[in-house]
């Protein structure tokens, strides 16, 4: 058998399937070898890239050569030329179910594209034609174009499992680092608050990684919240993570102690909460803020939110950018990890 010599990534094994769709989707896994497995771990053979790569050891081994000919799904399919460059290049895989944006003009090749998503992909067992999310409960027009006609499936990262409906509640696999991200930030006995949780991903990562006295995980979203309440005991951490069915802006009546940390994940709109989540702070307390917006709008965004911090007594003393990825041209889906910390007259 011949074998060529690559660079590869050494993931262990609880790791291995979510690293494995992203380095997929980026076109970073080189598909013309075969995996290596071995006792502990799992090497991926990588191309050379300028994109950002998991963060696992890079070492060089030896791989065995495929001998089938590996087909992207565009191979597959009969469409007019002047189509083919309009044809999606990413998309998102939640679980067995893949989540893809056509333009207008290919709707009408919609099931042909499934069906050849469905033949390049053998754990897919569903392809969804979805709309942007929308809407107070974030949630996007799903429909099916191949596959089992389904929208509920299992979602795993970092050895954590999700149950997730495509059609009722929000989840982005695309997120899964900043979890992880945020998660290793937690201190010991902190108190935890995510306000707009969905099926709790954030939540359950925090408590399954770090050790924080406690977390609560809120969302309006009644499909999303049940979903939440089954992930957290099938990631055992009902001890930890307290699910509440409950509008964002009334958490301060709910709470029965003040934010340590407090998770801000809606995209937006969380601008319009800044002021009430300080008001379930600590004197001293960490908000990760997430927001779409374009680049030369950022620090005017930044300056609203100290104004709106001293209108609350508090004082932003730490900002940091997190630019997590391209949303539109010139449009970022941005984090922001901020220290909020009381003014001395006020603490």
């Amino acid at each position: 058998m011949l074998k060529k010599k690559s660079k590869a990534l050494c993931v262990p094994f609880s790791e291995a399937e979510q690293v494995r769709r992203y380095l997929k989707e980026e076109q970073i896994l080189r598909m013309d070898m075969k995996l290596l497995k071995e006792e502990s771990c799992i090497f991926f053979p990588i191309m050379k890239t300028q994109k950002e790569l998991p963060d696992f050891p890079l070492v060089i081994r030896f791989f065995e050569t495929r001998t089938e000919k590996v087909h992207c799904y565009k191979d597959l399919l009969k469409i007019p030329k002047k189509l083919e460059g309009e044809l999606p290049t990413s998309f998102d895989i939640i679980g067995s179910i893949i989540l893809l944006k056509l333009l207008e003009n290919l709707f009408r090749y919609r099931k042909q594209i499934g069906q050849a998503l469905l033949k390049t992909h053998p754990h897919i067992r569903t392809v969804c034609l979805v709309d942007p999310v929308a809407g107070e409960h974030r949630t996007r027009n799903t429909i099916v174009i191949a596959g089992e006609n389904r929208t509920l499936t299992t979602h795993t990262e970092y050895g954590l499992s999700f149950q997730v409906d495509v059609a009722s509640a929000y989840f982005s696999p695309r997120l899964a680092t900043e979890r992880k991200r945020i998660a290793a930030q937690v201190k010991k006995g902190e108190v935890v608050v995510d306000l707009f949780t969905g099926v709790a991903p954030f939540a359950i990562m925090i408590a399954r990684f770090a050790k924080p006295k406690a977390v609560y995980a809120i969302d309006k979203n009644r499909e999303a919240i049940d979903l939440a309440r089954q992930n957290v005991k099938l990631n055992h951490v009902l001890d930890i993570v307290e699910v509440v069915h409950a509008d964002a802006k009334d958490a301060g009546k709910i709470l029965p102690v003040k934010a340590d940390r407090i998770i801000m994940n809606l995209p937006f709109s969380a601008y319009n909460f800044f002021s009430m989540a300080l008001s379930i702070a600590a004197s001293e307390c960490k908000v990760h803020y997430y927001d779409i917006i374009r680049e030369e709008e950022l620090e005017g965004r930044i300056i609203s939110l100290q104004d709106i911090a001293k209108k609350q007594g508090y004082s932003l003393t730490q900002v940091q950018i997190h630019k997590i990825k391209s949303y539109a041209p010139r449009e970022f889906y941005i984090g922001l990890d901020i220290t909020a910390t009381t003014h001395a007259d006020v603490a």
